[in-house]
């Protein structure tokens, strides 16, 4: 027996999914009613929510490229 609050975000995914085009549907609808025309909005193509770490760059463990060691007192 599987409970019936389990299989609730099953139906939920497709229903939120569904909304923007819903939306659309019902703008064109109500604007038709006035004689205006709805013109869809363009959707940002989904990003991945998934960001790499960034990749540290430790320059201070380098040698100078010119062989030189020079020193700063700032």
């Amino acid at each position: 027996m599987v409970c019936i609050m389990c299989l609730l975000p099953l139906f939920l995914v497709p229903i939120v999914n569904l909304l923007p085009l819903l939306f659309d549907y019902l703008m064109g609808k109500i604007y038709a009613l006035f004689g205006w025309e709805y013109r869809k909005p363009e959707r940002v193509p989904p990003a991945c929510p998934y960001k790499p770490a960034a990749e540290k760059d430790n320059n201070n463990n380098n040698p100078p490229k010119n062989g030189r060691i020079t020193w700063y007192d700032g």
